[in-house]
């Protein structure tokens, strides 16, 4: 049985995994990248028990930043987008990220939205003024184990206001909100708008996965405002509790203790990694570690990686031991204890042949 943080996941035959996907709005980097290859690792580790894995990826090509970033480009959102998939997807290839069983984007999912909207008015759990439909968001900072100043804090982060305008309370967030003159939009019982960030992805996980979740993955900055949003609205519509009954909060990437991040400008981009490292040695750079905690980057890491890399590959080359057979299950208890990755490449190294080879399939690194 596969154990995530302090929670064992006892699955039979299928596991439903939701990963938080791109805003496709700028080129992948080792942030997003670790994120991506982590879930990839989880869904290989429960494949290797035997599990079909459905992973939905979502892709958020409904969003203000993005649609801001295609108007400098002088670009439509939607080709915009387009290109910027098309690079994400190639650096996903290059690091051995299996295809989600399911893409969903968010411009497909507006009327699920819509949909959302108007069941939370009916129960209750939203409320409309000015045409936007503001969700009921007073008890979410404190379920994420925040109060009011520290999540608005967090929220600010991304760009949203606690206690906008038109707001009951100062934790409400729009699930469908009034379009601007200039912006997209798209017709609602509330006339034309624009859903909310959270909602898009609530609509998405519920249509694609139905109402409730194995593993929810992501970055760690997402855990609130988004995760934390995105599973209260599910939870206030299905009467489905928890929404997720893991979470996968991928430890940030940082450089220099900033976090990777555009706004930063310390951004490493994946395909300027790839132009001097192999693929296989940066995918081992990213896991070779607690899967949780917060790290940085330094270039001589991708070295060390590359070399523990070779010895992975003599390692597995070895002929069998005679502790073979016992090597490789114990590499298996590694990855279902918490994806234990360092201690089941020191197994790995150790021992050698069969257990090595199990450790680099598993990882996607062979």
């Amino acid at each position: 049985m596969l154990r995530i943080g302090d929670r064992p996941l006892p699955v039979v035959g299928r596991a439903r995994m939701y990963v938080c996907g791109i805003t496709p709005y700028d080129t992948t980097h080792l942030g997003h990248a670790a994120t991506f290859v982590w879930a990839d690792v989880a869904a290989r580790v429960l494949r290797h028990l035997g599990v079909d894995v459905e992973v939905c990826r979502n892709v958020t090509d409904v969003d203000d930043v993005l649609d801001a970033a295609a108007a400098r480009m002088g670009d439509r959102s939607d080709s915009f987008a387009a290109v910027q998939q098309f690079r994400f997807d190639r650096d996903m290839a290059a690091l051995g990220v299996r295809p989600p069983t399911h893409e969903p984007r968010a411009h497909n999912h507006v009327a699920q939205v819509v949909t959302l909207a108007g069941a939370l008015l009916e129960s209750g759990a939203a409320y409309l003024r000015g045409g936007t439909v503001w969700f009921r968001g007073g008890a979410v900072p404190a379920r994420a184990g925040l109060d009011d100043e520290a999540a608005a804090a967090l929220a600010a982060e991304f760009g949203q206001q606690f206690g906008a305008a038109g707001a009951e309370h100062p934790a409400d967030v729009p699930i469908w909100r009034s379009a601007e003159p200039a912006e997209v939009a798209w017709p609602s019982p509330w006339g034309e708008g624009r859903p909310g960030w959270h909602a898009e992805c609530a609509a998405m996980a519920l249509t694609t996965l139905g109402p409730a979740l194995d593993l929810h993955a992501g970055g760690a900055d997402l855990r609130f405002p988004h995760h934390a949003y995105e599973s209260a609205m599910a939870e206030a519509l299905t009467g489905v509790a928890p929404f997720a009954r893991a979470w996968m909060h991928v430890g940030t990437v940082r450089v220099g203790g900033a976090k990777m991040a555009k706004s930063t400008g310390n951004l490493v981009l994946v395909s300027d990694v790839l132009q001097e490292h192999p693929a296989a040695a940066l995918r081992l750079l990213l896991v070779d570690r607690v899967w949780s905690q917060d790290w940085d980057y330094e270039p001589a890491a991708l070295d060390a990686a590359t070399n523990r890399l070779d010895r992975l590959y003599a390692a597995a080359a070895r002929g069998v031991a005679e502790d073979g057979t016992k090597a490789a299950a114990a590499v298996t208890a590694a990855l279902l204890a918490d994806l234990d990755v360092p201690t089941a490449l020191g197994i790995s190294e150790e021992h050698g042949g069969e257990a090595a080879r199990v450790a680099l399939s598993v990882l996607g690194l062979a």
